[in-house]
């Protein structure tokens, strides 16, 4: 059954990334394609997640290039003694970083070499005091109050408090339902974060409260208290940071050597 799930993902993965969205003189532009460009000019984005106007865009970027291409290979610019330099110069970085890659990730570190290096650096691993918090932020403190009395009466605080904050609130975060994620108390200005960690878990403040920004009323979804981050957690950035220094002592070390057996002329 798992067997057969996993090629169906597959199967739909492949059809997906072989689709053709456009052609130009009879060269397809695959799904493919457009997920290659974007990773090299816009690292991070997404295809599937730009809106229609965007695609249309990468698609017709995407097509001026193909036209561009043809447009120098009839120049016979393939052939000019500049194509073959970069093409050499290309080849070189592309060989090195390859190598690079493979010498990396043949760099082993072990479990205990990871906690060690966790127990060594405990000062790197300390986690200050967070909160989750929502909150609506509005102009006047008796919206605010009239905000809080409508939570009071609700029998499903939170529920009411993010329908509250997208069509009240004024912040940035109320299309989230005044959701503000994760923060440290020095990331917001202390009158806010004073009264936010004084919070329990799901309780809201039940007295406006004022910063430059307006009125606020804060909605606590959890807290953190401080403390060491647990080991798992870091594990793989730790393997990665030790991985990094290894490979950075190995190169050094393997510098030396290649200089010691070559022929080298500085001008």
């Amino acid at each position: 059954m798992y067997k057969l799930l996993f090629l169906t993902i597959l199967l739909t993965i492949n059809i997906i990334a072989t689709e053709v969205v456009a052609t130009v003189n009879g060269k397809n532009i695959t799904r493919r394609d457009i997920d290659r460009f974007l990773s090299k000019s816009i690292p991070g984005a997404k295809y599937s997640f730009m809106n229609r106007e965007q695609q249309k865009k990468v698609v017709e970027q995407l097509i001026e290039r193909e036209l561009y291409i043809e447009l120098a290979k009839k120049t016979n610019i393939q052939n000019s003694p500049e194509f073959y330099r970069e093409l050499k110069r290309v080849k070189e970085n592309l060989m090195l970083d390859i190598w690079m890659k493979r010498r990396l990730n043949n760099i082993k570190v072990t479990d205990s070499e990871a906690r060690r290096y966790y127990i060594e650096h405990d000062s790197k691993f300390h986690r200050s005091a967070m909160a989750h918090a929502r909150h609506i932020l509005v102009s006047t403190r008796d919206e605010a109050k009239d905000i809080i009395r409508d939570l009071e009466s609700s029998s499903n605080i939170e529920r009411r408090f993010i329908q509250l904050a997208k069509e009240k609130s004024t912040g940035p975060s109320s299309k989230n339902g005044g959701d503000l994620g994760w923060f440290a108390k020095d990331q917001m200005l202390k009158e806010f974060s004073d009264r936010a960690f004084a919070l329990r878990k799901g309780a809201f403040t039940h007295i406006p409260v004022h910063t430059p920004f307006g009125w606020h009323v804060i909605y606590l979804i959890d807290k953190k208290p401080e403390g060491k981050i647990e080991f798992l957690k870091v594990k793989n950035s730790i393997i990665n940071s030790i991985k990094l220094k290894k490979f950075q002592k190995d190169l050094k070390k393997l510098s030396k050597m290649l200089k010691k057996s070559a022929q080298i002329s500085v001008k």
